[in-house]
């Protein structure tokens, strides 16, 4: 994006420079439609350019979590900067709204975009500030307690995400030793994860009282915009997810018990290799990793594997593990320089091949929408974004032999792919279903908590597993899920998409040039259309009835079986 309104040369540091562009917007007159248009995109590059200043500041700190400057930069603007903007925005929205000509804007997206914006305005409450200021301070220290976790194996200090490469190892009593230092070193975090929690709990469920909504599950859901689903479908989606999704998980874990001629199956022996092989490792360096995806991608559409390119070019990736980085992964959209960022803790395993093609799908979302006007229609829904990514997951697989030498390991790596599919829909209920319960009984004990915790995780997980004496492991399980701390009731939309993603790569499989094609363009309309006709224009359907889900977890398991 080129700067127009914005100076070339300036940087964000501090409010008092920044405010006289809020100022600027908040004077002018919007009475004709060039007034309002040029408005509209005056302001649109004012976010882009606040939008990347802060994206960068969280993608440095995530990055380095123990350095000090890092962190006090981040939390400068979260405490200083961020609480100043609030007020303002809200006034230009209404400006916006309030616009004799606002009905004139014709051009496509526009209806969603003044929706989202009503949206916000509706929601916007003065008091609530503070305490959005207050949530990000906390929500960051996730990070911080998980960034600081690491064990001691074979004399090395490693972390966790090192750790779980030796959950795979053939030897069964290195399996149960690094489970029980990574358990261990867990527990260590447990009471302050609780305590942040139950912080983050009532002051979420303030902010939704604040907003006239009886609880945050409520509020949170109108928040996040959720306008094609009701609250009800989500809960339908739990049942349904049980009814058709949790047996195939039994059934897998039943298969192998078996096959590793266990009497007693333990949560150290559900990552290593049923036939007794070593793990599979389709890297070995970052920079390998970029290379064979670049070469993946390009098989299956050149422009895919152009976007990645130019991303390592630009220094846009960041792959590797490391003591004092972040967990997990993610990719940031940078909506300035529209080139995104990957973060992610990349240790060898297959686990981090899919990891990078899912925030690679991301990232392709980012480039395919890149021309749109405005920062808006570049910010697609979950249910779409995740569409790009989950669906990139599984129509990369068709092109892993540049990962994989062997056709035995090329099976293998598929097989774990779909055996993580029929997990994921599972694990996905039981999460957002916690999270129901959560928000609804907002003054729970810690030990309420962990009781509805077991509940769920025992509906919705599989009793072949033996937690035996164990039983503290997984009553805290639910702690190693960032979303819960971090983004909360950002999750079940991994669900709907997995839908989505599953079908997608069906019509891959019957018709590839036809369903990339209809990839392109689904993300190409980033959030100009509804989320249904989003997923229409993909070829596919916005469905998470029983009906469906069946249907769809039919075709994953049958696809699952030609690989055994």
């Amino acid at each position: 994006m080129q700067r127009q309104f914005i100076k070339k040369e300036y940087n964000i540091t501090t409010w008092q420079l920044l405010e006289p562009y809020f100022i600027d917007l908040k004077n002018r007159t919007l009475n004709t439609l060039t007034e309002l248009e040029l408005f509209i995109k005056n302001y649109n590059e004012l976010g882009a350019v606040i939008s990347e200043n802060m994206a960068w500041r969280y993608i440095k700190m995530t990055c380095d979590t123990t350095n000090t400057e890092l962190r006090d930069n981040f939390n400068d603007f979260v405490q200083n900067i961020e609480p100043n903007i609030a007020p303002l925005s809200n006034e230009l929205n209404k400006k916006i709204i309030e616009s004799p000509c606002v009905n004139q804007l014709s051009k496509t997206g526009y209806p969603i975009f003044l929706r989202g914006l009503q949206n916000t305005i509706t929601l916007f409450r003065e008091e609530n500030i503070p305490l959005n200021t207050q949530l990000q301070e906390l929500e960051q220290q996730f990070g911080e307690i998980n960034g600081a976790q690491s064990i001691e194996h074979n004399g090395e200090k490693i972390t966790m995400q090192k750790a779980s490469v030796f959950l795979k190892d053939l030897n069964r009593a290195v399996r149960q030793d690094v489970y029980t230092k990574v358990q261990s070193r867990r527990a260590l975090d447990e009471e302050a994860l609780n305590n942040l929690y139950t912080q983050l709990i009532e002051l979420r469920h303030q902010v939704a009282l604040n907003t006239g909504f009886s609880n945050y599950r409520d509020y949170k859901h109108q928040a996040l915009g959720r306008f094609d689903y009701s609250v009800q479908d989500c809960l339908n989606f739990h049942e349904a997810v049980k009814l058709h999704a949790v047996p195939l998980i039994k059934q897998h874990d039943l298969q192998r018990k078996q096959k590793l001629q266990l009497n007693d199956y333990r949560p150290w022996d559900t990552a290593v290799d049923e036939e007794n092989l070593p793990p599979l490792k389709p890297f070995a360096t970052a920079q390998e990793l970029i290379n064979k995806t670049i070469l993946c991608f390009n098989k299956i559409d050149t422009y895919f594997g152009d976007c990645i390119a130019t991303m390592h070019k630009m220094g846009r990736l960041d792959l590797e593990s490391r003591l004092g980085k972040a967990p997990g992964g993610y990719q940031y959209p940078l909506y300035e320089t529209d080139v995104p960022f990957i973060f992610m803790n990349s240790v060898g395993l297959h686990r981090d091949l899919t990891t990078m093609v899912h925030e690679g799908g991301h990232a392709i979302h980012s480039f395919l929408d890149m021309d749109l006007d405005l920062v808006d229609f570049k910010s697609p829904p979950s249910e779409v974004a995740e569409l790009a990514s989950m669906g990139m997951e599984l129509i990369s697989m068709e092109h892993w032999d540049e990962f994989f030498s062997t056709p035995n390991d090329l099976k293998r790596a598929k097989r774990q792919q779909l055996e993580s599919v029929m997990d994921t829909l599972p694990w996905i209920a039981a999460i957002d279903k916690f999270q129901h319960w959560v928000y609804l009984n907002p003054t729970h004990t810690v030990a309420e908590r962990n009781a509805m915790w077991v509940q769920i995780a025992n509906d919705f997980g599989s009793d072949v597993v033996n937690y035996a004496g164990l039983e503290n492991n997984l009553k805290r399980k639910w702690q190693v899920q960032l979303h819960l701390f971090e983004v909360p009731f950002y999750y079940i939309e991994y669900g709907f998409a997995q839908l989505g993603a599953i079908a997608m790569w069906r019509n891959y499989k019957t018709n590839p040039q036809q369903a990339i094609a209809n990839y392109k363009a689904a993300l190409a309309l980033g959030y100009t259309k509804s989320i249904p006709e989003v997923y229409k224009t993909a070829g596919i359907k916005f469905d998470f009835s029983p009906s469906y889900i069946k249907e769809l977890m039919d075709f994953v398991k049958a696809e699952y079986d030609k690989l055994n």
